[in-house]
């Protein structure tokens, strides 16, 4: 790795600050590290409404970038550099995130949510500023080769060979632990209170202490929309509940995710697809988790005699238009944000091409469709 930084100087000063220790963070975090620069995290904690704890684990391209092709580039390109990632935290960190990256599979129980996939992905592959990849349309016999068990009432679906899945649990440790082994600094438990401007960087205020920066990166999801505008910056983000059901473990029987449905490298099976705007509340709902559960049984019979071992609830963290947010302050350069609801998928974008870029203080012209320009209207 290159070593362009030299940590902290005389003063303590650190090269960047990242205020937020979830996924979106911690890859920041660690990208910057492997590039030798002095990193301190900053972490409230699981007292916060971190999305990261209740994530799905799915490394997903298909359907996404209708209304911004950019972002579908975006996330093929995070997709691509994913094996990469893994490897590297493998050899830092001796863990294996279990990636696994077949392809994946949205599946249809009717011909009215059959026809509205085909034209979603036709409007997403029309659009003149996308990357088009391939994609497979299949019928039920291609399905139940591919997935064995399926049930009478699927009629279809789609398959891209550029999906997968993770263990998130194993990332995100990962990610800690590989950001430590390249010379950052984790201060867990850390609210942070006030952020100022200063000639060669900026202060940051804690409870107890100070930690001065040469960068700062707000990385805190949901609560960047408090922390942005006293950096000048505005990013509008809200709270969207969605509910996930862990079954027991299984006999392996699922070689390929579905969107909604995938089996987990220890077993288990994880169901979840709700979208619910119920602001700040992260409660389990019987009526959701019932839906989920019947979808479920749906495509895969075999699920009605499996026993649910547990229920969990996390926040996605979503912008108006649902797409990221990546901006620098234009009234207090050095100061970043950074925000999006897929903190897996697009780890690898964030770590290889997003850290570097904060650190060499410009963002890449490809994240120009990610400002907060389009939020001032």
């Amino acid at each position: 790795m290159s070593t362009n930084f030299h940590g902290t100087d005389a003063n303590g000063n650190y090269d960047a600050a990242i205020i937020g220790g979830g996924l979106v963070g911690l890859a920041i975090a660690y990208g910057m590290g492997r590039t030798g620069a002095r990193v301190v995290i900053l972490d409230e904690g699981d007292v916060a409404y971190r999305a990261s704890r209740g994530n799905f684990g799915l490394v997903w391209v298909q359907g996404k970038g209708i209304g911004k092709g950019a972002y579908s580039n975006w996330t093929q390109g995070s997709a691509r550099d994913w094996p990469r990632l893994a490897r590297l935290l493998n050899e830092d960190t001796g863990i294996d995130v279990m990636l696994e990256q077949p392809g994946g599979f949205q599946v249809c129980l009717s011909q009215a949510e059959m026809q509205a996939k085909l034209d979603n992905m036709t409007a997403l592959m029309a659009q003149r500023d996308v990357d088009r990849y391939d994609y497979q349309v299949c019928d039920p016999a291609d399905l139940r080769a591919a997935l064995p068990g399926l049930g009478p009432e699927v009629v279809g679906g789609v398959y891209t060979q550029l999906d997968g899945h993770v263990n998130p649990l194993r990332l995100f440790r990962a990610l800690l632990l590989g950001a430590q082994a390249n010379h950052a600094t984790y201060r867990p438990m850390t609210r942070v209170t006030r952020i100022d401007k200063r000639t060669d960087g900026f202060t940051v205020q804690m409870p107890v202490g100070t930690v001065r920066a040469s960068r700062v990166v707000l990385a805190a999801g949901l609560a960047n929309a408090q922390l942005a505008p006293a950096l000048g910056m505005n990013v509008p983000v809200r709270p969207q509940r969605g509910q996930i059901l862990v079954m027991e473990r299984m006999p392996r029987f699922m070689s390929y995710p579905i969107v909604t449905l995938r089996q987990t490298d220890e077993g288990t099976v994880l169901i979840g697809d709700s979208l619910e705007e119920a602001g700040f509340d992260d409660r389990v709902g019987l009526p959701v988790l019932a839906t989920l559960a019947e979808r479920a049984t749906r495509i895969f019979p075999a699920l009605r005699s499996a026993r649910v071992v547990r229920t969990w609830a996390a926040l996605r963290v979503m912008s108006p238009d649902g797409f990221p947010v990546y901006a620098q302050s234009s009234t207090m350069p050095g100061a970043f944000a950074a925000t999006c609801h897929s903190g897996v998928t697009l780890a690898a974008a964030h770590a290889l091409l997003l850290a570097p870029s904060i650190l060499a203080g410009k963002l890449p012209d490809r994240l120009t469709p990610f400002s907060m320009d389009r939020f001032n209207v």
